[in-house]
């Protein structure tokens, strides 16, 4: 995991120093997580790992036994083949039980992923060539009249960076999220089929026109989460990230009341 202090210019003059969650420099296994539907992944990763290593090394191992022991140079010709049961009946039944123990947990976790719950906070988001509309409809004003929160989150050129930001991944609006809370996301898109995929969040949810998808999420930490665009959109689709920054519910107020006034 990386420490990053990243100060940002962001359109509401607030900025955040916070844990970012990306990739690091020659990464092998998943990055860092923000909710626990991304740590059962994880988990999930890992107990599928143990038995495809121990399914791989057995099969290489028996492959390599096969190919020494009846190379041309030993056996010229085969003159019977030998049948047994009790193997056939071992390579039948071992499988399926190593299914049963892959399928039991994946069942609970794909349940975890699409269950619908009482959201704390609603917000929709909204694909377009190329950025993203972020909008929280659930705010009023100070002085009492209803008010949408709507911004668009466009890339950050590389001539406009800071120290310590991510080429191709920071934009100018960050879509904030409080902490501790459940959220829904309404998920649309405005011209053509993109996708809003957040690995650190488990979330990848398909953004299409005149369809409305609805996603929930639960926020166990504060940091930084970046993800990108994950259906071939047009020429920029590689140009429309997405920055994910989960802050304190106090100081999420204070972001929401300055979008309000």
């Amino acid at each position: 995991m990386i420490l990053l202090s990243i100060v940002v210019f962001n359109a509401t003059t607030l900025t955040f120093s916070s844990e970012s969650c990306a990739s690091l420099d020659w990464q092998i296994g998943l990055q860092d997580s923000l909710t626990p539907v991304m740590d059962a992944i994880i988990h999930f990763h890992s107990h599928l790992m143990f038995f495809l290593v121990g399914i791989g090394t057995f099969v290489f191992w028996l492959l390599g036994r096969c190919l020494y022991f009846y190379r041309e140079g030993v056996n010229l010709e085969v003159d019977n083949f030998t049948h047994s049961t009790f193997l056939e009946t071992t390579w039948t039944i071992v499988p399926a039980v190593i299914l049963l123990c892959i399928a039991v947990p994946s069942y609970g976790l794909l349940y975890s992923m699409d269950e619908l719950l009482d959201a704390d906070l609603t917000a929709k988001v909204i694909g377009n060539q190329w950025y993203w509309v972020y909008e929280f409809s659930d705010f009023v004003s100070q002085t009492g009249e209803g008010s949408d929160v709507v911004f668009e989150s466009y890339m950050v050129v590389t001539d406009d960076l800071v120290p310590g930001s991510f080429r191709l991944l920071e934009v100018d609006n960050r879509f904030v999220l409080p902490v501790f809370n459940y959220v829904r996301l309404l998920v649309n898109a405005a011209d053509v089929l993109h996708s809003w995929a957040v690995p650190s969040l488990g979330i990848k949810v398909d953004a299409c026109p005149g369809r409305l998808n609805q996603v929930n999420l639960f926020l166990n930490r504060t940091g930084i989460a970046y993800g990108q665009c994950s259906e071939i959109c047009g020429v920029n689709h590689g140009f429309m990230p997405i920055c994910v920054e989960v802050v304190r519910k106090d100081v999420f107020q204070d972001w929401i009341k300055s979008k309000l006034d």
